[in-house]
């Protein structure tokens, strides 16, 4: 059965990207710990990332570090918080979202952001920092798309 995940990656469903390669891709999380929470996503359908061999699985964590540096420069966190969860789609996904201290991990204050403007200046603000930090993964990514 095709994953949510699976259908944002295909175009199917509108996704805010900040990240596309081959492999892996990154988009913004429709539900946001805080404003920059981002996805890294495996273009391959893999549940749980103990099942993900060990090659995607290190992809996966370059691409959550590079994401990571690029959400602590854009909204000038102190840290980048970093959760493997899988349970809300099963599709091995990445949380990388700004941080400033442990209640920032609250995934019970997550809400839904309706807003498609916010989550598109959101992506443009962390693709311009990727792109400072030299990231070309994050070129020529349509927005909203």
């Amino acid at each position: 059965m095709t994953t949510l995940f699976s259908r944002i990656i295909a175009g199917e469903l509108p996704g805010h990207f900040v990240w596309q390669d081959p492999e892996v891709v990154a988009f913004l999380s429709i539900a946001p710990l805080r404003p920059g929470h981002t996805l890294v996503v495996p273009r391959r359908e893999i549940d749980r990332w103990t099942d993900a061999d060990g090659a995607l699985l290190t992809r996966c964590f370059a691409v959550a570090q590079a994401v990571g540096q690029g959400v602590q420069q854009a909204w000038n966190a102190p840290r980048a918080g970093l959760v493997v969860a899988g349970f809300e789609v099963p599709h091995l996904h990445i949380h990388v979202a700004p941080v400033w201290d442990m209640s920032d991990f609250d995934f019970s204050k997550a809400e839904q952001e309706d807003d498609q403007s916010a989550l598109a200046e959101a992506a443009a603000k962390l693709r311009a920092a990727l792109l400072e930090l030299g990231h070309e993964q994050a070129r020529d990514l349509a927005p909203g798309a």
